[in-house]
């Protein structure tokens, strides 16, 4: 009687370290894929924060530039009528 427990013990416990050593190996997996993503992700990020940092700086300096020379506007004009 103590064998026909046994055996089906068993192969229950050895399927579930085998899926243990299958969720295990996937996030092994896993961590080194993003592990290598962020490693080529770091300098197309530092790039676009310094895109951003020079876009940011155009911007003040073409609103100073406004501040001190306004845009020429055209005088006010009605609407235009076609005939």
């Amino acid at each position: 009687m103590r064998m026909y427990v046994i055996v089906p013990v068993a192969v229950v416990l050895i399927a579930g370290l085998l899926f243990l050593l299958d969720r295990a190996l996937k996030a092994v997996q896993k961590g080194r894929r993003r592990r290598d993503l962020a490693a080529r992700m770091a300098p197309a990020l530092a790039y676009a924060e310094e895109q951003a940092k020079r876009r940011k700086r155009a911007k003040e300096a073409s609103s100073a530039l406004t501040s001190v020379l306004p845009a020429i506007q055209e005088p006010e004009r009605g609407p235009r009528r076609v005939a």
